[in-house]
Order: C-alpha cells, then sequence, then structure tokens
C-alpha cells in the first residue's frame, strides 16, 4: 500500500495539539498543496483565511457551537466561498457597461454559484488536510463557522458574496499513536451503489447501526423521552440548538448573497 493510501485510511480527527506553532517551512507547503487543488474551471473560487489574532480565536471557540479547544488551536484556516473575487475583476473590465452596451443580462451570484464555489473550497480544504497530515499535523473540520452569519462577517470584514463554509483546526498532536483508533464508517453496500439511488428499508438501517443501537439500549440511563438510538441521534445532532442556528444563518447568508449588487 503506497503512502497517500495509508494516510488517507490512518487519518482521523484531533483537538489536542502540542503548543508548538506550525512551522513557517509546513505552512507554506500545506498552503501550496491546497491551492494546488482541483477547481471549476480553473476559477479558483475560494479564499483561505488564516486566523492570526488570539482574540478572534478565543471569540471562535464561542461562537462555532461553543468549543474551548479551537483558541488552542496553533492554526486556524477558515475556508471562504468566494465569489466576490471576480465581480470585483468585472467591474474593473467594465464588464457590466458592456452587458448594457449589447443588451445582454448581467448575472449576479446565485445559488447555483455558492454551490459551486462552497464545492471550490471544500476541495481546497481536503486537500489542507491530507497535506498537512502527511506532514504529521492533525486537523479537525469545524462545520460551525458557518453559524452566526451576522458575527462572522464583523469579524473577518466579509462581503456579502463571500460565505464561510468550513475552518480548520491544525496542530502537531499531543499523542503520537501509531496506528490510531479510527471512527466506524457504514458497511460500503449502504453508501456505494451502481446506475442509480437506492433507498434503504428499516431491515436495512438495523443492520447498519446494529452496534450503535445495541449500545442504547444497554445504557443504564436513557436520556428522558428517547424510545431509540435513532430519536437520540436526532435530538443531540440534526434538531439540536446547533442545527437550529446554523439553518438561520445559512437562510440569511443565501438571501444577502441572491440580494448583494455589484
Amino acid at each position: 500500500m503506497n503512502e497517500t493510501i495509508k494516510i488517507l485510511n490512518k487519518r482521523r480527527s484531533v483537538r489536542a495539539w502540542e503548543t508548538t506553532p506550525i512551522t513557517e517551512h509546513h505552512l507554506k507547503t500545506i498552503i501550496h498543496a491546497t491551492m494546488r487543488a482541483p477547481t471549476a474551471g480553473n476559477q479558483m473560487l475560494y479564499t483561505i483565511l488564516q486566523v492570526d489574532d488570539q482574540k478572534k480565536k478565543d471569540k471562535l471557540a464561542k461562537t462555532c457551537d461553543n468549543q474551548p479547544w479551537i483558541a488552542k488551536a496553533p492554526l486556524i484556516l477558515i475556508f471562504l466561498s468566494d465569489m466576490q473575487r471576480w465581480y470585483d475583476f468585472y467591474a474593473s473590465c467594465g464588464v457590466k457597461e458592456l452587458c448594457e452596451k449589447q443588451n445582454l443580462t448581467y448575472r449576479t451570484p446565485k445559488e447555483s454559484d455558492l454551490m459551486i464555489s462552497s464545492c471550490d473550497a471544500l476541495i481546497a480544504a481536503q486537500n489542507a488536510v491530507i497535506a498537512a497530515e502527511s506532514l504529521g499535523i492533525g486537523s479537525c473540520y469545524i462545520g460551525d463557522i458557518m453559524e452566526n452569519i451576522e458575527i462572522h462577517r464583523e469579524m473577518f470584514n466579509l462581503p456579502k458574496w463571500v460565505f464561510p463554509i468550513t475552518m480548520l483546526c491544525f496542530g502537531y498532536p499531543k499523542s503520537k499513536i501509531e496506528n490510531p483508533k479510527l471512527t466506524p464508517r457504514f458497511d460500503e453496500k449502504y453508501v456505494y451503489y451502481h446506475d442509480e439511488y437506492k433507498r434503504l428499508e428499516k431491515e436495512d438501517f438495523d443492520e447498519m447501526f446494529k452496534k450503535k443501537i445495541e449500545a442504547f439500549n444497554n445504557m443504564e440511563k436513557k436520556p428522558s423521552g428517547v424510545d431509540n438510538f435513532g430519536q437520540q441521534f436526532y435530538t443531540y445532532k440534526t434538531g439540536a440548538d446547533f442545527s437550529v442556528e446554523m439553518e438561520r444563518s445559512v437562510k440569511k447568508a443565501i438571501k444577502d448573497w441572491n440580494e448583494a449588487k455589484s
């Protein structure tokens, strides 16, 4: 098995780091590898924002679902879906005036542009993760950066056509484990199909979540009002307060994105 496959198969999230800063050489290596990621039409519809200010790190630990360990990350990179750069370029080239002159519709960014730029940003982020992993640097994704859009816009001076799609915390792991215990994944047959999508039945879910269901059933004290693992997971994740805030924040961001003027 080659080294790249080994890295991919052994990678796990790290939330406890040494206080040692990321070396300049390692940082440059990560950024360079990140920028070599595939990108739609070679447009690079993303921006990488490095957070150096400790006060901002401390605030992110609160605004991103109250996770104190975020503030201790030696390196934080926020990946931004970014259409602003191209539209600033179009403005500098008189594209809007050209459209008016030739009776063409001047398109401003809409939902499709947010989605494609988010794809670009997330692909770049994963390049950063694997590059860092190859250098012995651990990482953890923070999707909660999508929450509290008003606060994050003000913190980082984000225009309406720029959206923080994900955040990564990096650091040298406190404990280096040769063969780390990996978080289980679904069996391949539930996520890998040929030619058409397949919806799962109750029997499939019973098998897919067998160990989780057993663990729930063996709990001495179950959460109040919860009868099974599915209900427990929903209340803990999908229906939790942070998910409600993320929904509100993303709706606000999309509305502003659609209504913004160049």
